[in-house]
C-alpha cells in the first residue's frame, strides 16, 4: 500500500458561473481501520480561497500550518489577501522545496480571482501543477472521482445546482474506494458568501 493511501481521503473541486464548489469526505482511517468520521480535510485561507489536502493526514496539518504562516507573513507585509494564482505557486513552491523528503500530500486549490473568476488547481507532492477550467480531484478515490464527475460536470452552473453535481460526484465515487467515505463535506463559494454543508452517506 502506497503511503498517499494510508488515511485515506477523497477531495473533489469543480468551477461554476462566478462561482466553485469544493468537497471531501469525512473518514479518517489507518488502512483498513476507522478513526474518525468527522475529519476536516479543506481550510480556509480567506472568504475566497480554500485549500483541500488530502494524502497523510499528519503531513496535511504540518503543511496547512506552515501555509497558514506563510499567508499571515504576506498579509502583513502585503495589506492585502493572496490571490488564488499567487497562493497556488507558494504550496508548489513549498511542497519543491521539500522535494528530496516530501509531503506525501496531494493539494487542491479553489479560490476566486480577479473580477470573481473561479481558479481551481492541484499537484503532487513535489509540486508540480495541474490546471483545469473544469474540476479536478485527489485521493484515494481520484480514479472513480473523474469518471463521475466527467458524466455530471456542465459549463456555467449555477450555485445550487453546483452543490448538487458536487454532491453526487463525491457520494458515488466514495462508494467505489473502501478507503473514503463516512459522509461528505461541502463549501460552496460566491462572491458574497460561503455555503457549508455536511453531507450523509453510507457508514460502512
Amino acid at each position: 500500500m502506497s503511503i498517499f493511501e494510508y488515511n485515506g481521503s477523497a477531495l473533489i473541486a469543480m468551477v461554476g458561473k462566478n462561482c466553485f464548489a469544493i468537497a471531501s469526505d469525512r473518514r479518517l482511517g489507518v488502512q483498513l481501520q476507522t478513526i474518525a468520521t468527522d475529519f476536516q480535510r479543506i481550510y480556509k485561507v480567506h472568504d475566497k480561497l480554500f485549500l483541500g489536502l488530502s494524502g497523510l493526514a499528519t503531513d496535511a496539518q504540518t503543511l496547512y500550518q506552515r501555509l497558514v504562516f506563510r499567508h499571515k507573513l504576506y498579509q502583513l507585509r502585503e495589506e492585502r489577501d493572496m490571490k488564488p494564482e499567487t497562493f497556488a505557486s507558494l504550496v508548489s513552491a513549498l511542497l519543491y522545496e521539500k522535494r528530496f523528503g516530501p509531503y506525501f500530500c496531494q493539494p487542491v486549490i479553489a479560490g476566486l480571482g480577479d473580477g470573481d473568476k473561479p481558479f481551481i488547481c492541484t499537484m503532487d507532492s513535489i509540486g508540480a501543477k495541474e490546471l483545469a477550467k473544469d474540476f479536478v480531484v485527489a485521493g484515494t478515490a481520484s480514479e472513480s472521482l473523474y469518471g463521475a464527475c466527467e458524466s455530471m460536470f456542465k459549463p456555467d452552473m449555477e450555485a445550487e445546482e453546483l452543490f448538487e453535481t458536487v454532491s453526487q460526484a463525491l457520494l458515488s465515487s466514495v462508494d467505489r474506494d473502501c478507503l473514503s467515505g463516512w459522509g461528505g463535506h461541502v463549501y460552496v463559494v460566491t462572491p458574497t458568501e460561503i455555503r457549508e454543508r455536511i453531507l450523509k452517506g453510507r457508514m460502512d
